[in-house]
């Protein structure tokens, strides 16, 4: 089996490295992730996720207390708050980083000593299922390995990618607006290096094999630390050519499946999630055949949900929900309306007009939000993403301005993510309701840092202890919400989902279980005004007996209506 195994690696290496022995390479890399003589993939089409997963996204310093390192504070807050209603937890970089809020790492292979240790790290992973990044498309410009570059030793003498200034780089995509390439002194003389995101996150250049190898053995470091979710960072932009956009190129989609195939046959139940912030039909591409990423972020929710429900029209989303393929077992999309990063319009190319765009754009800004921009292949800017807290972009509508709705709306916008195909994952502002932070903003001067607040532990534990406090108040109903989707066989991440037509503002869907033995239909008015739904609309089965499971109401005529008030979720089943 492992020359099998070694043999299909080498086949997959020549995609990418046709003039290498691929052959000895593979024995490198199998090696190198401690493949022994048994080593054999496991089953394909295999679900490594049930629907009662369910991830929280937090950096390691979300919150704090006085005198105690930040995991530590965190292993305390999942413990006492979080232990029966997550599964996982998704640290954003806790490595050592010089920029970027941890993602232009200078060492892969070290905890940041400010947020504790693999001690910390590995006890959290001992509780929860433990998500980490790969910054595998770059790295810092003060680490050991840049310095290794600039003083042309090893390792890192040929890490990093160059670009020739004299080149045309006119079609390169990418999101930032900064140059591209970077002039840097040598022992050899000026070098010019390519920087994707900023010129302190220097791209990796994984067309030497060296670098992979390099990967490899983090990966398996990560795996001994109890890491089990792999998120593999920018990972879009990890071959270059010149030439072309730089983006989504073969050999990307190659190594990737080659990191799933080592990962995977060392432990079988680990994931590889993929972070490709593009236009949805790109993002789906990295699903491969079900080889390539497990689990791809559902990149396009997030703007048309926010869009649906400042609107109070569904068109987009339920236009884009029934162009979604049904993904094969052994892949699924992970769900999120809200993360450490702003809200990404790229995803909406195709969806949303420019018109459309705009006015989300303005409708953000108006709601205290600030926005980004990326540099076109044309020389010119346009909006990349909205900066701003998920719970101020949904204080009121386009239409109309902020109004009494906030805490409605919100609530609404995870109902309709909690009961999607996929897994959810939910960034801990949103848990917690956490509103924009300009005072981290104008301190950083960096607009991410909107919605990258801290809290101290003692404050917050105050506000969740408030009755008065919507703070309190939107962290027991998510709560809720994730106690009663963990324990419904039709939200697993891969059970049926069909789109329903309910009109404009009525946004519905329905989840049938693997087994086809439970049936749900997601009703949501996404509007601020009071809507009726006819039942016959639905199409419930009149043999069975109907309970809406968030208001434990049940459906005593089938001939009647559903009356929905503001934003209001029903998730109509004929069991639990």
């Amino acid at each position: 089996m492992t020359q099998a195994l070694q043999d299909k690696l080498a086949g997959m290496l020549t995609v990418v490295y046709p003039e290498v022995d691929t052959g000895y390479l593979a024995g490198q890399l199998m090696e190198t992730m401690g493949l022994g003589a048994d080593a054999s993939p496991p089953p394909a089409h295999r679900n490594n996720w049930d629907q009662g997963d369910v991830l929280l996204i937090t950096y390691a310093d979300s919150i704090r207390r006085e005198g105690e390192k930040p995991l530590v504070t965190l292993d305390r807050f999942l413990t006492e708050h979080l232990a029966d209603t997550v599964t996982g937890v998704h640290i954003l970089p806790f490595f050592p980083f010089s920029s970027d809020d941890g993602f232009s790492v200078m060492d892969y292979l070290a905890v940041n000593e400010s947020h504790g240790s693999w001690q910390d790290i590995e006890r959290i992973a001992g509780r929860f299922r433990l998500m980490a990044d790969l910054v595998i498309n770059h790295m810092s410009a003060r680490s050991r390995w840049f310095e290794n570059y600039r003083k042309r030793i090893d390792p890192g003498r040929d890490y990093f990618y160059e670009g020739d200034p004299a080149d045309d780089l006119s079609m390169v995509v990418r999101p930032r607006t900064s140059p591209l390439l970077t002039a840097v002194q040598t022992e050899d003389g000026e070098r010019h290096v390519w920087c994707t995101f900023s010129e302190d996150q220097v791209d990796l250049n994984f067309a030497n094999p060296r670098v992979l190898l390099e990967f490899v053995a983090i990966i398996r470091e990560y795996l001994a630390h109890g890491v089990q979710i792999f998120r593999l960072d920018a990972v879009a932009f990890l071959w270059k050519e010149v030439g072309t956009p730089c983006i989504h190129l073969r050999q990307t989609h190659e190594l990737i499946k080659i990191l799933r195939l080592l990962v995977e046959t060392h432990s079988p139940d680990a994931i590889i999630i993929t972070e490709t912030n593009v236009p949805n039909r790109e993002n789906l591409t990295y699903f491969g055949n079900a080889n390539e990423a497990h689990v791809i972020y559902n990149f396009s929710l997030p703007p048309l949900l926010i869009h649906t429900l400042v609107t109070g029209n569904c068109r987009h989303l339920k236009t884009w929900l029934m162009s979604m393929p049904p993904a094969q077992m052994g892949t699924t999309y992970l769900n999120f309306i809200a993360s450490h990063d702003g809200v990404g319009l790229r995803p909406t190319d195709g969806l949303l007009s420019e018109l459309e765009k705009q006015e989300l754009v303005t409708t953000m800004e108006a709601f205290g939000g600030k926005v980004s921009y990326r540099q076109t292949g044309m020389g010119t800017q346009q909006p990349y993403e909205m900066n701003i807290a998920l719970y101020d972009a949904l204080k009121g509508t386009a239409a109309g301005g902020p109004d009494h709705w906030q805490l409605q709306r919100f609530i609404c916008a995870h109902a309709i993510m909690l009961a999607l195909e996929g897994i959810p994952a939910l960034y801990i502002h949103s848990f917690l309701g956490t509103g924009n932070d300009y005072e981290r903003l104008e301190h950083t001067g960096r607009l991410r840092s909107i919605n990258r607040a801290q809290w101290q532990l003692d404050r917050l534990e105050a506000e969740l202890a408030n009755p008065l406090s919507h703070h309190r108040e939107v962290f027991i109903q998510l709560r809720r919400l994730i106690d009663i989707r963990r324990r419904q066989p039709a939200f697993h991440p891969n059970a049926t989902q069909f789109t329903l037509h309910l009109g404009l503002q009525i946004f519905g869907f329905w989840r049938q279980s693997v087994r086809r033995d439970q049936s749900i239909f997601c009703i949501n008015n996404i509007s601020d005004e009071v809507r009726q739904v006819a039942l016959t609309d639905i199409n419930l089965i009149g043999t069975d007996d109907w309970r809406d499971l968030i208001s434990g109401e049940a459906v005593e005529e089938l001939s009647g209506s559903l009356t929905l008030k503001p934003y209001q979720s029903v998730w109509l089943s004929n069991r639990g």
